[in-house]
């Protein structure tokens, strides 16, 4: 429940990120000594995959903070079950590793996808090409490989968790691989520096074009997650579209270069250092167009959340999806808030309102809930949002850090919460 009206003010820190996360917990099926992790977020996804590697035999111990040890010492298990996949289409990137340490895996196909197709074909064209024999059956991808070998692999389209399970599965494989049209996400860094602190031999991660010598044996690490960079966008978004003035810290505005030039278009005043964001508004935003694209051009998975911004702009905005085909959900439901949007195909034409009405809505996605937050924080009156269970997927603790920041929001677990109630 969400009552808006607050600017956001305020200081908050940004946690690890997801993205970069789940993949790292999967690097640590690749040695039997301990992968030390810092700065892990506590979040669903988190949760999931931890539950999935102790589920393969892998002993998972709990520092102090967001700190957690992994030791893949014996592997019990090779099979990744349904019930485990489906919550988290990310388990996948149990594969690789299991396939390079193991020989052989045995992974439920993922299921759909609320915001589009995220087909598998490029994670097995390449481990077929580094050798493995994969069949699927009865909804199961097995893999087979006796020893993988290094090989140049083109991939037909961008993906991010595609390059990093061939990046995991390359390490050990014996002699050299290519992979081309690689992912260049920051996350695609973060992996390989986790990788190269336990002994692998990574160049050009980051590019389009990753080359990776494969080794005998990798071995025990420490790794501290990057953060999250699209937190820290939509922390910059929410108080751009509030007219606030926050600063955070623990984050890495590198990471971040087309948002801030689209909020500073917006009307934001921004400075940034090493570690930290300070945004003030002072002014009503203005209407940005943006096109999503793949890093290092405007995130997908930001697009929602400036949505909700262009929504009580001054002019009309653009906004084209063009990575998922079903990333236009939350239109309907900032509709019910009195949002003025027109969908033609993959493009919304968003044309800014003085004030958007509190409402009763539904989270369809992830980014989608993070999307009706920010309009419920410059909504008049009440908000509430159904389905938050997608938020608790990528964001650790927000209503608490909104609350340090001025919002008045709470988490309620009533069926039919009563927004009189909510002062």
């Amino acid at each position: 429940m969400i009552r808006g009206g607050n600017p956001l003010r305020g200081e908050i820190r940004i946690s690890g990120a997801k993205n970069a996360s789940l993949p790292v917990l999967c690097a640590a099926l690749l040695t039997r000594e301990t992968l030390s992790i810092k700065n892990m977020p506590q979040l669903n996804d988190v949760t999931t995959m931890l539950a999935l590697l102790e589920q393969m035999g892998v002993t998972v111990n709990y520092g102090t903070g967001n700190a957690v040890e992994l030791s893949a010492a014996e592997l019990t298990h090779l099979a990744v079950r349904y019930d485990m996949v489906k919550t988290m289409r990310a388990s996948i990137l149990v594969l690789g590793p299991l396939l390079a340490r193991a020989g052989e895996a045995s992974i439920s196909l993922p299921g759909g996808c609320a915001i589009g197709l995220r087909p598998i074909d490029q994670h097995i064209k390449g481990l077929e090409a580094m050798g493995a024999e994969i069949s699927i059956k009865h909804g199961y991808i097995h893999a087979v490989a006796k020893k993988l070998h290094g090989a140049r692999i083109v991939m037909d389209i961008v993906t991010v968790t595609g390059t990093e399970n061939l990046m995991m599965a390359a390490t050990l494989a014996q002699g050299t691989t290519v992979i081309e049209n690689a992912a260049r996400e920051p996350e695609i860094i973060d992996l390989a520096n986790c990788l190269t602190a336990m002994g692998a031999k990574i160049q050009g991660a980051g590019s389009d074009v990753i080359t990776i010598e494969g080794v005998s044996a990798l071995h025990g690490a420490m790794h501290t997650v990057m953060p999250d960079r699209i937190e820290t966008g939509t922390f910059l978004a929410a108080a751009c579209a509030t007219g606030g003035d926050i600063f955070l810290k623990e984050t890495d505005p590198c990471l971040l270069d087309a948002v801030l030039d689209k909020l500073t278009e917006a009307g934001a005043k921004i400075k940034t250092g090493d570690n930290w964001i300070h945004l003030k508004m002072n002014t009503k935003p203005r209407a940005i167009n943006l096109r999503t694209a793949p890093y290092p051009a405007f995130p997908t998975d930001m697009q929602a959340q400036f949505m909700s911004l262009n929504c009580i702009a001054n002019g009309t905005a653009v906004i084209t999806e063009t990575i998922f085909e079903n990333r236009l959900m939350h239109v309907q439901e900032l509709k019910r808030m009195n949002a003025d949007i027109k969908v033609e195909g993959h493009t919304a034409i968003i044309r800014g309102i003085d004030q958007l009405d509190g409402a009763h809505v539904m989270a369809t996605d992830l980014r989608a809930s993070a999307s009706l937050i920010i309009a419920g924080l410059v909504a008049e009156g009440v908000t509430i949002i159904d389905r938050i269970y997608h938020l608790d997927r990528g964001y650790e603790a927000i209503e608490e850090k909104l609350s340090i920041l001025g919002a008045r929001i709470k988490r309620t677990f009533e069926v039919s919460p009563d927004p009189t109630q909510f002062q």
